[in-house]
């Protein structure tokens, strides 16, 4: 299997994941919060949704620099985050579809400005960068949604709220 097949296949699973987390959230809730210092659950959630599409955003270049390269996403619904969401998944499956597999294991470059905040192989960067700190928040998103009392879809299997399906 190419590394370009198994990034696609990840890419839909991933994706599916942050869609079904998605679904249970009402707009309602969107500005709610834990704790001052915590991110809203819209903010949460957004964030989940643009580090996915970081994909197409970030992994192409060379270098991606917060300070010219980055703007917080920001949405007033869910729905607004499943049509990103859905919009970005096709330019990600674009992006990993074009590259030869070669450029998987070339630098890539994450900074703040002047400060290098990560250099490894794009790779690397997909994994570390993207898709564990996806996995990382969208944890964050389901503790949020047992402290509302809200339903946590099972997402490698089931959960307090869903029976596996056999």
């Amino acid at each position: 299997m190419s590394i370009k097949k198994s990034y696609l296949i990840e890419l839909e699973q991933e994706t599916k994941n942050t869609r079904r987390i998605l679904d249970q959230i009402p707009d309602d809730k969107l500005d709610w919060r834990p704790h001052q210092k915590s991110m809203s659950l819209g903010e949460l959630a957004a964030h989940i949704v643009e580090l996915h599409n970081w994909v197409s955003k970030a992994i192409p270049k060379d270098v991606f620099d917060f300070k010219s390269d980055y703007t917080p996403l920001r949405v007033a619904s869910i729905g607004d985050l499943k049509s990103i969401l859905s919009e970005g998944l096709e330019a990600n499956k674009a992006v990993i579809e074009t590259m030869a597999d070669e450029e998987w294991f070339k630098d890539w470059v994450l900074k703040a400005g002047d400060y290098e905040v990560a250099r490894l192989p794009r790779a690397g960067a997909m994994r570390f960068i993207i898709n564990n700190h996806i996995v990382h928040h969208r944890g964050q998103l389901t503790v949020y949604l047992r402290l509302l009392n809200i339903a946590v879809p099972g997402l490698y299997g089931p959960s307090a709220d869903e029976a596996m399906l056999i």
